[in-house]
């Protein structure tokens, strides 16, 4: 069995990672993130390629929920420029923060999502 999911490893990453990006909206690097490092990536470029794989996952999770008509493109189209600043911010800090203190601050920011989840509405 352990040698299926060996074998399969990257099949089974990128299925988890669509299934939460589906589920949550780019969730998927949550999962994504800790599988990469555990397959020898360092963090930060398990950070890069879990948004790698992230974006194709986002734009099909989008389209198809543009085609269910679950999705207000126009509300959306408001953030698009911040999150446009902040993801080339943080790929140029990304490059400085040495790997341990970015998993300590990927597990922080985990750990506060899951609590407001599961404590606010």
């Amino acid at each position: 069995m352990v040698q299926v999911i060996k074998k399969y490893y990257y099949l089974i990453l990128g299925a988890a990672a669509g299934v939460l990006n589906g589920l949550f909206g780019s969730g998927g690097g949550v999962a994504v993130v800790p599988m990469l490092e555990k397959a020898d990536i360092k963090p930060q470029k398990a950070h890069a390629t879990s948004i790698a794989i992230i974006l194709p996952l986002s734009i099909v999770s989008v389209a198809f929920y543009l085609w269910k008509q679950n999705f207000d493109l126009m509300k959306a189209l408001v953030y698009i420029p911040g999150g446009l600043l902040g993801a080339v911010v943080g790929s140029l800090l990304l490059k400085k923060i040495p790997n341990d203190l970015l998993r300590r601050i990927f597990g922080v920011l985990i750990i506060l999502s899951s609590a407001r989840i599961l404590l606010f509405k």
